[in-house]
């Protein structure tokens, strides 16, 4: 059966830092499409996020990129398997260079943290308790 997928692709000052950062986080980066100009890092099978240089980044666009740590362009929302698992994420974020947004959102049912990347991309990640998920 066919699962779609979502590449996020996200503009970034330093692809190196960035790719140390996520690996930090515990994703890996695939080999086979990744350059100097970007890293393509793997979340999960069905989600991966490019990181590009601003330059390979313009390629894709005749639109002015945003200074994501001025303006925010997007909030990307990643489910996580518990409580303890978004705390740990955003604390893993944090320890490798990100900033804890301080805007935990608990209630009762679902909880959720937020950070920023190195090049200030908002990062959600969220727990739903199943029973309230189906309903």
């Amino acid at each position: 059966m066919y699962q779609q997928m979502i590449f996020v692709n996200l503009a970034t000052n330093d692809v190196d830092a960035s790719k140390k950062f996520f690996t930090e986080l515990g994703y890996t980066i695939n080999p086979q499409f990744s350059t100097d100009d970007c890293a393509c890092v793997v979340i999960s099978d069905t989600i991966i996020t490019m990181l590009l240089s601003k330059k390979r980044y313009a390629d894709f666009t005749k639109k002015e990129i945003a200074d994501s740590t001025k303006t925010s362009e997007v909030a990307i929302c990643l489910s996580s398997e518990s409580r303890e698992k978004v705390d740990e994420l955003v604390q893993k974020a944090v320890a490798a260079g990100g900033t804890a947004n301080d805007d935990v959102q608990d209630q009762g049912f679902m909880y959720g943290r937020s950070f920023d990347d190195l090049d200030g991309h908002t990062w959600e990640i969220v727990w739903m308790d199943p029973a309230a998920v189906q309903g």
